[in-house]
Formats: structure tokens, C-alpha cells, sequence
């Protein structure tokens, strides 16, 4: 079971979660389509493809030639993405005012990227945006046909994907249990069965869709797991609750639309440019990247940042790439520890052909890779590889005020990054070097023996009584994780790298 997730887990890893939703949407167009010549659909299938060439056309183009206008490179994914959310939001159709609609919405999609951002970030989800305001215009309504029950064959499994890979699982378990809830409480007082009421709930009405989709759009949402669960129960009791103000009245895109304000307040608002000071070999297989901000960043130790890189030629992950903060919250410096051993993304060589001066943006800071409030609460801290990196923002942070012990898991001692930090801690550290070499002077040895629950006890007796954090490749990490789950640490954290 654990081999079989760390095989899912670094296939995933090779797309981003944008390649990702793009893909996954562009199978469920075409399924579209088999059910509509199957006869499961009866909007015709010349009126799909017109729909489907009306939307890429119009949101494409509108994107560029905002892009342009603004001076900004436009990001070819988002666009494409935004476009095929469109096409199953709106009901295909050759009427004069309905394509008219739709396209009004794909521009105003584009448009909010750039005129509904505050500092180089979009505050809404272009596509509710755009479906929104269109709905105030009258021109067409967005209908939300992709929430039809043939869909689910592939819809379900589409959505599953989607949220396992951009680890928002919870996250919708919570949306679906809030707005189930309500709508299933209403359609039983309407005579309906327990399970006719659910049926409606899940297979007719957008929920699955829309949590898949939307919601988990990650430059919309909070950057802390706990504020992502409430936002999901705020989100899925407005998308519930019958409500009609006037002009203004129930809809999913509206629901979406409160929630993304309402995650606005919650983090880093605005994007941040980022001016590239250097950058520094640390090991044969690693580098460490420096960048200064043009305005502070709030960030807390352990989180990651996602940087827009654009780069020609970029391969199946796309511009948009994780890394791992290495410096201290409140530093004048922001830094990045990278794996740079061959072969390397298309990513990576555009960030080692940086020249001081250059700059690049940073799109989001997240994660809940975050240690304990109370500084009393002793760890372990377990990493494999460049898996190093999350620890030493936290180390930093922390100083000798937690009692810690360090795993460090490397090839050789000279694929050990960042050993001064390390020393200058004050951390316990333990050392297990596959090719049998020697640690440095203030590391304990642990040999060469593979790292499994009883040879973990060994390290660490006290592990049961420690938080332990784990982070490396998903293979490291779910092995690491068995073993100090069976080592009977009651606690453990994860943050793994699939490559990027």
C-alpha cells in the first residue's frame, strides 16, 4: 500500500496542479461530448464545439491582450483553465444573446485577473467573476450543466485527482458535509426520500464541480489549513441557503465569490516582486537561490512560496513552481534551497539563469508544515535529501528554545547542505549516510542501516514523547512516516517533494 502511494504520489508530482486541472478538464470536455453523441446530452453537438472554440478563443485573446496592456506576461494555463470552467458553466447554445453572454463573461474573467487585484494578485476566481456579473447584465445566467448525472462517471474520479494531488481533500469533505446537509434538510421537507434528497444534492446540483474546480483554486484561498476548513463551511453554508436580495440572489459563483473575499483578509495579500541577489552551490546536487523582496512578506516558518517563473519552452509543469522558504521569517533576505542535479525542469534552469537585478514573482505563500505553538513541546525533525530545506527556516526561527533532534537522512557527507546552520542550532543531530561516510564532528553517526521503527527507537528513545515532522520525497516520506508511527510517536507531519 505505502509503495503504491509513493508510485501515485511521484506520477502526480510531475504535473503542477495547474497542468493537472487543465488536463483533467480537457478529458471531461471530450467526454462531454461522447455522452452527447450518445444522446446522455441534448444540447447538439455543433452547438458544444462552437461553445467550447467561443470560450478558448475569447478568453484567450482577451488574456493576451490584457496582458499586454498591463506590461505582464500572461500566463497561457490560467487562461485555459478559466476558459473550459466557462464552457461548463454556461448552457451551449447559437442564440444571438447567449453567445453574446458568453463571451462577455470570458472577458470579464480576463479582465479581473488585472482590474480585481490588489498588488499583482487576483482577489476573485476569474470564472465566477465573469459568470457573475454577466448574470447582473442579463445576458445569459451560468447554469452549471457540467452538475448532470452522466457526468459523474468521470466527473467523480476527475474531481478525486484534482483535490488528492492539491492535498484539499479535507478541505472539500467539509464543503460537501456543510452544503449536503442543508440542501438534504430542504428537499426532505419537500416530500423527497433520504435518498432522492441526497441524489439531488450530489449528482444535480454543482457541488462536486464546484469543490473540484473552484474552490480549490489556490491563489483564492487562505494559506493556512485551518482557515481553508472554515472558509470551505462559510462557502458551502452560503452555497446552500436559498436567499433572494432584489437583483442578488443565490448562486454558486456568488457563494465562491464571498468566500475568496473573505480569504483575502486572511493571508499574504498581493503578489510580491521579488529582485535576485545570488545564488550559492551547496552541494553537487543542490543550490540555494536569494531574493529580496520589494515589500515585506508575512510568512511563518516551515510554509513554502510559489514563484511565476516564465521561461521559453517551458515543459509539462508549467511556469508556477513550490519551493520550501529557508530563511527566517522577518529576514531582509528571502531564500530558496533547491535540487539542481540533473536532469532539471525547465524551471530550475531558468532559476540558475537568474543575474543579480533580475526579477520574478511570487504568487502565493501556504502550507501548514508549521512546528507547535508551545515552545516546551520537544521534536524530531526527520528529512531526506533536499527535504532539509523546510527545517532550517524553522531552526532559524526557533534557536536553541525547543529541545529538537534532527534526522538527517543524505547519499554521502558531501551531499549534506547547510551544516553550518545546522551547528549553529543547537539541535541534536543525527546523521545516516548511505555510501558509510563520515558525518561532521558535532553529528551522531547513525550508520549506514536502513531507518525502520525499531532502529528510529534506537536513535531517539524518546521519540514517543516528540512531535515528528517528515519531509523528502513521497517514498522517503511514507517510509519514514510508517517508521515512526510503529516507533509510536503519536504525531506525525508530512511535506513531501514530487519534483518540480
Amino acid at each position: 500500500m505505502i509503495a503504491a502511494k509513493s508510485r501515485v504520489d511521484t506520477w502526480l508530482g510531475r504535473f503542477t496542479m495547474y497542468r493537472l486541472i487543465l488536463w483533467v478538464l480537457g478529458v471531461l470536455v471530450v467526454y462531454s461530448m461522447v455522452l452527447n453523441v450518445l444522446g446522455w446530452l441534448t444540447f447538439g453537438l455543433p452547438e458544444m464545439l462552437v461553445h467550447l472554440l467561443l470560450c478558448l478563443a475569447v478568453t484567450y485573446g482577451s488574456n493576451r491582450l490584457l496582458a499586454a496592456v498591463f506590461s505582464v506576461k500572461p500566463h497561457t494555463e490560467s487562461s485555459l483553465i478559466t476558459a473550459l470552467l466557462l464552457y461548463f458553466l454556461f448552457w451551449p447554445a447559437f442564440g444571438l444573446t447567449d453567445m453574446a453572454g458568453v463571451a462577455l463573461a470570458c472577458v470579464l474573467a480576463s479582465a479581473s485577473k488585472y482590474a480585481l487585484a490588489f498588488r499583482g494578485r487576483h482577489i476573485f476566481n476569474p470564472a465566477a467573476a465573469g459568470a457573475f456579473i454577466t448574470g447582473l447584465t442579463g445576458l445569459n445566467i451560468a447554469t452549471w450543466w457540467a452538475a448532470t448525472p452522466a457526468m459523474l462517471w468521470l466527473l467523480v474520479p476527475g474531481v478525486l485527482l484534482v483535490l488528492y494531488r492539491t492535498r484539499k481533500l479535507m478541505m472539500a469533505t467539509v464543503f460537501l458535509v456543510v452544503a449536503t446537509s442543508i440542501i438534504t434538510v430542504e428537499l426532505l421537507g419537500r416530500s423527497m426520500t433520504m435518498g432522492q434528497a441526497l441524489w439531488q444534492a450530489l449528482a444535480q446540483r454543482p457541488l462536486l464541480f464546484f469543490v473540484g474546480f473552484m474552490l480549490s483554486e489556490p491563489l483564492t484561498l487562505p494559506p493556512r489549513r485551518r482557515q481553508q476548513l472554515a472558509l470551505a463551511a462559510v462557502v458551502g453554508f452560503v452555497f446552500a441557503i436559498p436567499y433572494n436580495f432584489g437583483f442578488v440572489a443565490n448562486s454558486p459563483e456568488l457563494a465562491l465569490l464571498l468566500g475568496n473575499l473573505l480569504a483575502f483578509f486572511l493571508g499574504q495579500r498581493g503578489g510580491v516582486e521579488l529582485t535576485f541577489k545570488g545564488s550559492r552551490t551547496l552541494t553537487p546536487a543542490s543550490t540555494e537561490f536569494s531574493f529580496e523582496p520589494l515589500r515585506p512578506v508575512r510568512f511563518a516558518a516551515g510554509q513554502f512560496m510559489e514563484l511565476n517563473l516564465p521561461h521559453s519552452g517551458s515543459d509539462g509543469k508549467g511556469r508556477r513552481r513550490i519551493f520550501s522558504i529557508t530563511s527566517p521569517p522577518g529576514a531582509d533576505v528571502v531564500t530558496f534551497g533547491v535540487g539542481t542535479a540533473e536532469p532539471l525542469s525547465t524551471a530550475k534552469k531558468a532559476l540558475l539563469a537568474l543575474r543579480p537585478g533580475d526579477t520574478v514573482s511570487a504568487t502565493a505563500v501556504g502550507g501548514d508544515f508549521l512546528l507547535p505553538h508551545d515552545a516546551g513541546k520537544p521534536v524530531l525533525l526527520i528529512a531526506a535529501g533536499i527535504g532539509i530545506t523546510p527545517f532550517l527556516s524553522q531552526l532559524a526561527a526557533d534557536g536553541t528554545a525547543r529541545d529538537t533532534v534532527v534526522l538527517y537522512l543524505a547519499k554521502s557527507r558531501d551531499d549534506m547542505a547547510w551544516v553550518e546552520q545546522l551547528e549553529a542550532s543547537g539541535a541534536r543531530v543525527i546523521a545516516r549516510l548511505a555510501d558509510g561516510s563520515t558525518p561532521p564532528e558535532f553529528m551522531v553517526d547513525a550508520g549506514t542501516s536502513r531507518i525502520d521503527a525499531a532502529r528510529l527507537e534506537e536513535l531517539v528513545p524518546d521519540v514517543a514523547d516528540r512531535e515528528v515532522y517528515v519531509s523528502g520525497s513521497p517514498a522517503s516520506v511514507d517510509s519514514l512516516r510508517s517508521a515512526a508511527r510503529g516507533a509510536g510517536a503519536r504525531r506525525v507531519h508530512v511535506d513531501s517533494f514530487a519534483g518540480y
